[in-house]
């Protein structure tokens, strides 16, 4: 009696496995969609060099007065690159103010490959070291966020701006407006 009931509890088991096998395939994740203590919360701030300019970027200064998307890129990230274009939207079409922040990039490399492809940012402040990207909560490049008139962080996508993202993020920035 007792073999019979010590048979049963593997197969309860192995079928309890299966159900939560089959749960975790059908649920819906997005891989881009990683969380953030940041959204909903003011952008971090920090001061860094100016790319164009010999001067200071001061965040305290550069948000909180309208909509602006910030932009992490390098010019060593074919993700960046595969972007570029939709980030040229964003500042051309959408007439949005666009913050770059070159991550870890050399400067000169920077302003050849923006003096070819185009430069959609307003200003682009120089993170050499990757500081003001940790403050930031970024996992790797690109990443992009959208920040309100009041400097809240309302909106992060991790990895290249698609056709879609571009979308989506066109209509959050006409619900902020």
């Amino acid at each position: 009696m007792i073999q019979k009931h010590i048979l049963k509890v593997p197969i309860i088991v192995f079928f309890i496995i299966l159900l939560i096998f089959f749960y975790l395939l059908i649920i819906e994740r997005n891989p881009s969609k990683i969380p953030s203590a940041l959204l909903g919360s003011k952008i971090p701030e920090f001061e860094a060099n100016l790319l164009f300019k010999n001067d200071k970027f001061y965040s305290s200064q550069e948000f909180g007065n309208e909509i602006t998307l910030v932009n992490f890129f390098a010019t060593w990230c074919k993700p960046c690159k595969d972007e570029h274009a939709y980030i040229l939207r964003f500042s051309n079409e959408m007439n949005l103010n666009v913050i770059g922040i070159n991550y870890k990039d050399k400067s000169e490399k920077t302003i050849k490959w923006l003096k070819k492809l185009g430069n959609p940012y307003s200003n682009i402040a120089i993170d050499n070291n990757g500081k003001i990207a940790i403050d930031w909560g970024v996992y790797g490049i690109p990443e992009t966020f959208v920040v309100d008139k009041q400097g809240i962080i309302k909106y992060r996508h991790v990895g290249p701006v698609t056709k879609k993202i571009y979308n989506e993020i066109n209509l959050l920035v006409s619900e902020l407006e």
